[in-house]
């Protein structure tokens, strides 16, 4: 069963300020670096990231570099985009992440990937909220590809029941919108 992983990091980082927050330095190294070694270690089959910055693309060795249609895409895109991808090369599973989220480690992108079945997504939460990354079977690809907007998949992590979801702290799910985010969970 092959897993594509696939990492969005194509947002327009509107609340970041002129600069793209996901090549900022973030413990000493671009914030997407993170999430990306993460998604790297997680045992998926296929590396992809939905990117599209130049620069971004040259941060992420390894990966598939993914471009959505869309030149300033909301996530729903990006989404769309990776799914599309995974699905054209026979990916069973996709396990999406987020490049914004520096936290995630790669025992938590195991565990999601651990918890996945063939007929039920996972995801992380905090034991209040819900967030990626999330491990989608091919049963829900149909439904990820119809998602518009600037939401991604949260419609289909909150229908998720109890038992789908991986217990972390929520220091985790922790993502880097702002200047003043980087700087204060640089520490």
């Amino acid at each position: 069963m092959t897993t594509a992983a696939i990492l969005l990091a194509a947002g327009a980082s509107r609340r970041f300020g002129a600069d793209d927050k996901l090549l900022a330095k973030f413990k000493g190294r671009p914030l997407v670096a993170h999430a990306a070694e993460a998604l790297s270690a997680s045992g998926a089959e296929l590396l992809m990231a939905v990117v599209t910055s130049d620069a971004v693309a040259e941060a992420l060795p390894g990966f598939e570099i993914i471009r959505p249609p869309e030149p300033v895409p909301e996530q729903s895109d990006s989404l769309r985009a990776g799914i599309a991808a995974a699905q054209a090369r026979g990916a069973a599973r996709a396990l999406v992440a987020l490049g914004d989220m520096p936290f995630v480690d790669a025992a938590a992108m195991q565990a999601v990937l651990a918890r996945a079945t063939d007929s039920q997504a996972s995801a992380l939460t905090d034991g209040t909220r819900r967030a990626p990354p999330a491990c989608f079977p091919t049963k829900d690809f149909e439904a990820l590809l119809q998602i518009k907007g600037d939401t991604g998949a949260a419609r289909l992590i909150k229908a998720l029941p109890p038992s789908a979801l991986v217990q972390v702290p929520s220091t985790m799910l922790i993502d880097i919108d702002t200047p003043q985010a980087l700087s204060d969970y640089a520490q």
